[in-house]
């Protein structure tokens, strides 16, 4: 918000109460407001009026040359249409600039601060007032009216609660020298004990080194201290991303309402019509295949044999109860499930699975494996540990591994849509829908020669619902490796649809889960935090979750691909007629 921004290099002065302006009057009265007729009619009896008066006057004034009588001799009648023509010429020429003529007016009660400097602080309050008028709805995109205005001791209370961050003598010299190199921007927080005060400073310093104003990037309503050395490192504000809401999902005989963090229009729209064809269709199965988050480091010896005896003896069914023990002390929750190896040449990958309860588990899988790896510095001296990452893990990555092995939760969800339902809400066919999934989302994905992506566009969902509930969003790469599969049943009457997701990476604790906006979303889906009853079964639940949403997405797109509705509907939601550069943040 430009208000609460620290945009000026000088010191900010202190904003004055203006003469007092009686409340008795409406500062949003206008000057049409004050006409007697709308302002169509009465423009209309103006222009009437002077057209009528000139060809009256014109009239006369021939007649009278025609006579030779003086033409200041006028009787009552012209001097009537005189002051007339006068009075609709005055009415006509400030028509045009009626604003201004109300700016005029009513220019007492159109602030209700004055300062030093009364331009800058007019500014500000035009950019408060922005704020007020709501985006577009998710299908309904007209405006509403704007609000009545709040009376000035409310206003007064707005202003002060959202007023300028006051730099004071000492976050002045702090920023000089942050500016100048002698304060590492990265140790604010240490040297000062205050991280939002960190970020204020840190966010004023940037703007005076680069030139460039922050203006638009909010810096109140988040807690600094919450992602203080967990979250991110040298915060100047956040990003605003728009919620919204799909659903009710039917899934599993109970009801979700599935948040969706996005900017992509259309997106949230289609995925709750694809619940609605769910729902009215007896709602959508899931089953969990895997749970397991996996590790895997790359290790080097002198010769290939040497690689391969580690190989043998990390598979060996003997050492797997000797290798648990040694991996289980870092967690409570961390549980080794398997280790399977790949050699090339003199190196050795070994991928170490383990369950991670709630958490999504790269940092506790990562610590039983560092335990792995000093326990097997015994018998094999001459191991070198290149990195506890080989990339066979694979994180953040698309890879053959995750999409045939999986990686964190591998899930399966289904549902039957009956035939009237495809019909009246997805407007299209079965027959439709299966041949259009063979040809794009098989047959199509295989000419492009894809890896885990036979599916029209479940990262949209799974993207939308990781921001939304605090996940790390560059797992969005394999957790939407995804085929999707449709066939008609019974007797070709409904459609059996299917989503199979290998490698969802979810958690609900740890991470960006625990800040209050992703905590909120995690709380709407009932998954909050660990699961005092199952351990795990809190993230378990998003996991099929984002499956059922993923599902009623891929539903919606490829019907609206099948009936040739993608481009209408995107054209209509997807596309703003308003000027994003000028709106107040």
């Amino acid at each position: 918000m430009e208000a609460t921004r620290l945009s000026s290099t000088k010191p900010i002065q202190a904003l004055k109460p203006k003469e007092t302006v009686s409340f008795d009057e409406d500062p949003m009265t206008k000057v049409p407001d004050a006409l007697p007729l709308p302002l169509y009619l009465t423009n209309a009896v103006f222009f009437t009026l002077f057209f009528s008066v000139v060809y009256f006057l014109l009239s006369s004034w021939r007649e009278k040359i025609r006579t030779s009588t003086p033409l200041h001799v006028v009787n009552s009648s012209e001097i009537v249409a005189i002051l007339a023509f006068f009075a609709s010429c005055i009415y006509l020429m400030v028509f045009f600039g009626i604003d201004f003529v109300q700016s005029l007016v009513f220019q007492p009660s159109s602030g209700v601060w004055i300062s030093e400097d009364e331009e800058e602080n007019e500014v500000l309050l035009c950019k408060e007032d922005a704020r007020k008028v709501p985006c577009g709805q998710a299908l309904d995109c007209s405006l509403p009216p704007s609000p009545p205005q709040a009376p000035i001791e409310s206003a007064q209370k707005v202003f002060e609660e959202k007023a300028v961050t006051v730099l004071t003598e000492e976050d002045e010299e702090i920023i000089k020298s942050v500016v100048a190199g002698t304060i590492p921007s990265y140790s604010l927080e240490s040297k000062l004990g205050d991280c939002k005060r960190a970020a204020a400073i840190r966010r004023e310093a940037l703007q005076r080194l680069t030139g460039k104003s922050l203006a638009g990037l909010p810096l109140e309503g988040l807690d600094y201290e919450s992602i203080l050395g967990q979250c991110c490192e040298m915060p100047i504000g956040y990003v605003q991303i728009p919620v919204g809401i799909a659903g009710p999902l039917l899934l599993n005989g109970r009801e979700f309402s599935v948040p969706m963090a996005t900017t992509e229009g259309c997106l949230v729209a289609s995925t709750n019509r694809g619940c609605k064809a769910i729902h009215l269709s007896g709602g959508a199965t899931s089953v969990l295949l895997k749970d397991g988050m996996t590790r895997a480091p790359v290790v080097r010896f002198g010769t290939a044999k040497r690689a391969a005896d580690l190989k043998l003896y990390l598979e060996d069914p003997n050492n797997f109860e000797t290798l648990s023990v040694v991996f289980n002390r870092s967690s409570r929750f961390g549980r080794l499930q398997g280790i399977k190896c790949a050699i090339a040449g003199k190196n050795l990958y070994m991928r170490f699975t383990c369950s991670t309860g709630d958490a999504m588990g790269m940092n506790m899988v990562s610590k039983g494996v560092q335990n792995v790896l000093d326990f097997l510095q015994t018998d094999f001296p001459d191991m070198d540990v290149l990195g506890i990452s080989g990339n066979f893990c694979s994180d953040k990555k698309p890879a053959a591994v995750n999409w045939i092995e999986g990686r964190g939760k591998s899930v399966v969800c289904e549902a039957i849509i009956k035939g009237d339902v495809v019909r009246k809400v997805l407007k299209t066919s079965v027959e439709s829908l299966v041949e259009l999934n063979m040809l794009k989302n098989l047959t199509g994905s295989a000419m492009a020669g894809v890896l885990g992506g036979f599916n029209a566009h479940a990262s949209n969902i799974v993207s939308a619902v990781y921001i939304a509930t605090g996940q790390d969003p560059a797992q969005n790469v394999e957790s939407s490796h995804c085929i999707t599969m449709m066939e008609a049943v019974n007797d070709g009457k409904d459609l059996h649809v299917s989503v199979t997701m290998p490698s969802i990476e979810v958690g609900t604790v740890g991470g960006g889960t625990q800040l209050a906006s992703q905590s909120a979303c995690l709380n709407l889906l009932g998954v909050k935090g660990a699961s005092k009853e199952v351990p795990g079964a809190n993230s378990r639940t998003l996991a099929t979750i984002v499956a059922g949403a993923v599902l009623a997405g891929e539903l919606s797109l490829m019907s609206a691909l099948a009936a040739g509705q993608l481009v209408k509907s995107h054209m209509k939601y997807n596309r703003s007629n308003k000027d994003v550069s000028k709106a107040s943040s």
